[in-house]
């Protein structure tokens, strides 16, 4: 994979938007327009290609879902979409922490690098997901009754969620998640 692979996601996110706001409405053009400035995030800090290709993807992916109603259509999809958005989210925060220096790469003078690592990303990932859970709760109350939400789905969501952000954590504490990062 490479940066130009992922500037095509780029290129479809930003299709996206255009298409999602004239065939689907406003709350799609939303979503659309969040998902495109997600998939600039990578780019700007110089993420891993591969970091960037899956997170990128992921979230485009995730976006078209929600929008062509394919979680109705397929319930154990948003399950699996929310474990690899919010896995893929953490570690590139995580990716963006360390660049900023806030926060600790493996390589760094701890004791446990690879577990501060792991813990550092799985937190990240499951606070991000409870915000989701809000937000999606926010959007159902006030914005459009359409969008899925109850006890059932939040924690199912959540659950996913924080398994996918130590999933993330493990990789990035092995390092096989950040190999090939542009400087």
């Amino acid at each position: 994979m490479n940066v130009v692979a992922a500037d095509g996601v780029r290129v479809a996110a930003f299709v996206s938007l255009v298409v999602g706001l004239a065939a689907y409405g406003g709350i799609a053009g939303a979503v659309f327009f969040l998902v495109l400035g997600g998939t600039m995030v990578p780019r700007a800090v110089s993420a891993p290609a591969a970091l960037d290709m899956t997170y990128s993807l992921t979230i485009l992916v995730a976006a078209w879902a929600a929008v062509l109603d394919w979680y109705l259509a397929v319930p154990w999809l948003d399950v699996v979409v929310h474990a690899a958005a919010t896995g893929l989210i953490a570690a590139l925060v995580q990716f963006v922490l360390v660049r900023l220096g806030i926060a600790s790469a493996v390589d760094a003078h701890l004791r446990f690098p690879r577990t501060a690592v792991t813990v550092m990303t799985a937190a990240t990932g499951t606070t991000l997901a409870l915000v989701w859970e809000f937000g999606e709760w926010y959007g159902h109350t006030f914005l459009d009754s359409r969008i899925q939400v109850g006890y059932d789905d939040t924690l199912g969501d959540l659950a996913a969620g924080m398994v996918g952000a130590l999933v993330a954590g493990v990789l990035l504490g092995s390092g096989l998640l950040l190999r090939g990062a542009r400087r």
